[in-house]
């Protein structure tokens, strides 16, 4: 075996000692995983589980670690675009929890423009919830397709009503007459100089308009704006009606500012998803969220396999163009009937998470790495993502999940507690907390009829499946996942992976003792100076 040090490498701060062995997995010639090299590095990941199944053992996060390989990847030049469901991708492979105290619009809003996607609870009535959805929806807006209008007769009081009411953060809004004909525009200059708010619509919009025909493009909108020094640009078909709208601000964003980490749609709209139950309630929420413009929806359940999911599946799938996502689920057999019932994505996960008592009270539940692992195998047949969901405790969870077959990870805990969460603060001991509870905790079945349908309970005599608490309050969004996306970034250059299909790929796993638990923290050191990415889990 012959040792060499990879210089170039070394210059730029990365050091890379390459170990190379004689017959080994990589191609050393020309330093790329070629198809006979992924197929052995494949059937290696599969015996190690198999070996552990065999054994009536499964793994969780803390049982094992990834091995490290040879390494031609910079962490910060790795890319960790990946899917969550069939048709909706990830600039970053996080998504965050549909939870209360996790994701409503503010989260969802932060995460997809760090890059990830928001989850919208169903602890919510279905018009509450349409109206997170649309809150992230027309928060940033390349092209609207079907623009909020008012008629000319509607006070610019009620119109401020209606905009506080849906807690909107943009000011344009087109307004049309009784034959819905567009007749002008209100900007926010119409709504800074109105002293009067009983004003009519007609009495303070501005008149002097440019319009563009249907079809028009991203590039040609901002000319025109930039042109005609107007702030909106309405699209009229041929009988003088709107056909869409695009405004300056948010064209010129995606053309010219930072939002090429956003998760955007076609139409340069913000991602968001939605949490669901099955039979009546998902199609009343469905029905609302559709014409919301929302992503996709998730079957959120504590047993996706179950004939209500299954059913319920179905029929979305018949009924409408949209990705549907169910779950939770940990047996392969499972992913194998949701993915032949139409699923486009499958979430992993029954008892991991750091608020549910699932496994305790029901004795039920497959450790989340050996879960990650055999539901992959059958989803990856189907060609449906996988999202683990739960467990998670550090960055380098994150990695592993992956590696096991995972192509994102919802969080929730991990998500908690940061500023953009819906929790309220408190004081303990002098340190300030975010209010975070499990969707199963009862306080959250006593209040929400979307909790106790989650976990197919009725209102009376609860047993509730999870905790109330608090986490420590961890500061703005962006930092937090700074670190997490830090983290995978730099478990990915230790394997060896510039690409997450190619950790899905090449990842190799090895099994840990208490010992080597133990050994993986810090220990015998008093720590004086807390890192911003580890705190010791209790």
């Amino acid at each position: 075996m012959a040792l060499a040090l990879n210089k170039e490498k070394a210059s730029r701060g990365f050091l890379i000692f390459i170990f190379i062995k004689p017959g080994g997995f990589m191609d050393q010639s020309k330093g790329i995983l070629t198809q006979d090299v992924k197929r052995k590095l494949i059937a290696k990941r599969d015996g190690f589980f198999r070996k552990i199944g065999n054994q009536g053992i499964a793994l969780t996060y803390d049982d094992v670690r990834l091995t490290t390989g040879y390494s031609e990847v910079l962490p910060d030049n790795i890319n960790v675009e990946s899917k969550f469901s069939k048709n909706v991708g990830l600039k970053i492979p996080i998504v965050s929890a549909a939870m209360d105290t996790v994701t409503e619009a503010e989260m969802a809003i932060e995460i997809a423009k760090l890059g990830g996607i928001g989850i919208i609870h169903k602890n919510l009535s279905a018009q509450e919830q349409a109206a997170q959805v649309a809150r992230v929806k027309y928060h940033l807006n390349g092209f609207i397709d079907k623009p909020i209008c008012f008629e000319e007769n509607v006070s610019i009081g009620e119109i401020l009503a209606y905009k506080k009411e849906r807690e909107f953060n943009f000011h344009s809004f087109l307004i049309i007459d009784s034959n819905h004909h567009l007749v002008g525009v209100l900007t926010k200059n119409d709504f800074d100089f109105c002293e009067d708010h009983s004003l009519k619509a007609k009495q303070v919009m501005t008149k002097k308009l440019i319009t563009a025909d249907p079809g028009t493009g991203l590039r040609e909108a901002y000319r025109l704006m930039k042109e005609g020094k107007k702030k909106a640009l309405p699209l009229v078909d041929k009988d003088g009606k709107v056909a869409g709208l695009y405004t300056f601000s948010d064209v010129k964003r995606i053309l010219f500012g930072d939002s090429k980490s956003f998760n955007i749609d076609r139409d340069g709209r913000l991602r968001v998803g939605a949490a669901i139950g099955v039979y009546d309630d998902a199609f009343e929420r469905v029905e609302k969220l559709v014409s919301e413009k929302v992503d996709l929806v998730i079957i959120d359940t504590a047993h996706g396999d179950s004939k209500g999911v299954l059913e319920t599946l179905k029929l979305l799938k018949k009924r409408y163009d949209i990705d549907v996502l169910a779950g939770n689920i940990s047996e392969p057999e499972s992913a194998q009937r949701l993915c032949r019932a139409g699923a486009d994505g499958l979430k992993v996960g029954q008892g991991p998470g750091s608020i549910c008592t699932t496994r305790i009270i029901a004795g039920i539940g497959k450790p989340q790495v050996s879960a990650i692992y055999e539901c992959s195998k059958v989803a990856a047949k189907f060609g449906v993502p996988v999202c683990a969901d739960g467990g998670l405790k550090f960055s380098g969870d994150i990695p592993i999940a992956i590696g096991a077959g995972a192509h994102s990870v919802m969080m929730g805990n991990m998500l908690a507690g940061t500023k953009e969460s819906p929790g309220e603060f408190r004081f303990h001991q002098g340190v300030q907390y975010k209010v975070y509870r499990g969707m199963g905790s009862l306080g959250a079945m006593e209040s929400n009829k979307g909790s106790r349908e989650r976990y197919n309970q009725g209102k009376n005599d609860l047993v509730p499946e999870g905790m109330e608490g608090m986490v420590p309050y961890k500061g703005p969004l962006r930092e937090v996942i700074h670190q997490y996306i830090g983290g995978l970034r730099r478990g990915m250059g230790y394997v060896g992976a510039g690409n997450i299909e190619e950790l899905r790929t090449i990842a190799q796993f090895v099994r840990i003792t208490e010992a080597g638990k133990a050994e993986s923290h810090p220990h015998d050191i008093i720590i004086t100076r807390e890192a911003p990415n580890y705190q010791k889990q209790v």
